[in-house]
């Protein structure tokens, strides 16, 4: 017969400084995992919710990022007059020529630089990217010095907000409006008229050209016929998948750093859970004998030992899971390896992350009590009793 679970439960409640001591190191240790994994969750969502479904983006064949992309003038009108691109309701095509720049401004706090993206856009921008919205002030003027801020940078760089002047190429831009993004990159980026942006900065080329091409089969005729026309040099992606290639490389650098901490934290709370079961054995070798008297048999007796560490856990599971659901309110900064500026994002709990944490959190308790349960088991009726 089985050992009673309200037992396992009643001897964890009268240690319950062990208990709470043991249980806390666990929660430490899944708080950190899961932590982790939220951060990469986030980034990897921010950089995927940058990139629309039905556009695409076409770079320079050999180029890796917007940033290191150009396309010539005569290539980008080549591009924009695509049969497979949407018009609106006006019959105009829906694509931008769009240029990006790398600048680097102040931090609004501690005035330390860091790398910022300009993107110059074009008439259909805004219409290509329905994420964005704009939140205070107006658009940038075409042919003139003004620029939009997305909200991050707006709340981060010095002189950012509206009303205020940046300044990009030794020159002054008036910031007229801010924009939101929701939870995508754009809203770490500053937007002018990409015509004024190539002439500030010398540019005489563009960095990506954007079109709307819904469906699949429009999506591959243009694919074909863009990499294959002999007047250009050029890859054909959707916008979604282009991003989502971004966010790879930071984010499996995010998780291996994670899952290395994880690992090496989560041998102290293994070796805690053990230390706390030898002792719970030691200290109830009497109460073993009994239970072997009485009709409870090795397997019995195991299990009931096994069952407290895992529970043991579970909660600490638990414990550390809720509190890093907290953390999801919390935007951080960091740079992004791809482009070299700085991205803004915040911290995403999804339930394969609640998943796999107390998943975690049950095998440490498990791997903890495994030695005493064993031990427990082991011990024979005569000397317990003795």
């Amino acid at each position: 017969m089985a050992v009673p679970f309200n037992y396992s439960l009643r001897n964890l409640w009268n240690r319950k400084f062990t208990t709470i001591l043991t249980a806390g190191g666990m929660a430490l240790v899944t708080f950190v995992f899961s932590a982790v994994m939220m951060l990469a969750a986030g980034l990897e969502k921010t950089l995927v919710d940058t990139g629309s479904p039905e556009n695409v983006i076409i770079l320079r064949g050999a180029a890796e990022t917007e940033v290191s992309s150009s396309i010539e003038r005569d290539q980008a009108d080549i591009i924009k007059t695509q049969p497979e691109v949407e018009h609106n309701s006006v019959g105009d095509s829906l694509a931008a020529k769009e240029t990006l720049v790398l600048v680097t401004l102040p931090k609004r706090a501690t005035e330390i630089p860091t790398n910022v993206i300009v993107r110059g856009i074009g008439t259909h921008s805004m219409e290509l990217r329905p994420q964005v919205k704009l939140v205070a002030g107006r658009s940038p003027r075409s042919g003139s010095y003004e620029v939009m801020a997305g909200k991050n940078i707006a709340g981060s760089i010095k002189n950012a907000d509206l009303g205020n002047k940046l300044n990009l190429a030794m020159i002054g831009w008036n910031v007229v409006g801010i924009f939101d993004a929701g939870s995508s990159a754009f809203n770490s980026e500053v937007w002018a008229d990409a015509d004024e942006i190539m002439a500030a900065f010398r540019r005489n080329s563009f960095s990506a050209v954007i079109l709307k091409v819904p469906g699949n089969k429009n999506f591959i005729k243009l694919k074909k016929r863009l990499e294959t026309d002999p007047r250009l040099s050029v890859q054909v992606k959707r916008e979604i998948a282009f991003y989502r290639e971004q966010s790879e490389m930071m984010s499996k650098f995010i998780k291996l750093l994670g899952f290395a901490m994880t690992l090496f934290f989560s041998v102290g709370a293994i070796l805690g859970a053990m230390v706390t079961m030898y002792a719970a054995v030691a200290n109830r070798t009497r109460e073993i004998g009994t239970l072997r008297a009485i009709g409870f048999g090795r397997q019995n007796i195991m299990l009931a030992f096994l069952s407290e560490s895992i529970f043991l856990g579970f909660l600490g599971g638990l414990i550390g899971t809720l509190s890093s659901s907290a953390l999801q309110f919390l935007t951080i900064s960091t740079l992004n390896w791809e482009t070299f500026s700085e991205i803004a994002f915040s911290f995403r709990l999804t339930p394969s992350i609640t998943f796999n944490s107390m998943g975690f959190a049950l095998i440490m308790g498990l791997l903890g009590g495994m030695s005493p349960a064993w031990r427990a088991a082991s011990l024979k009726i005569v000397d317990a009793l003795r």
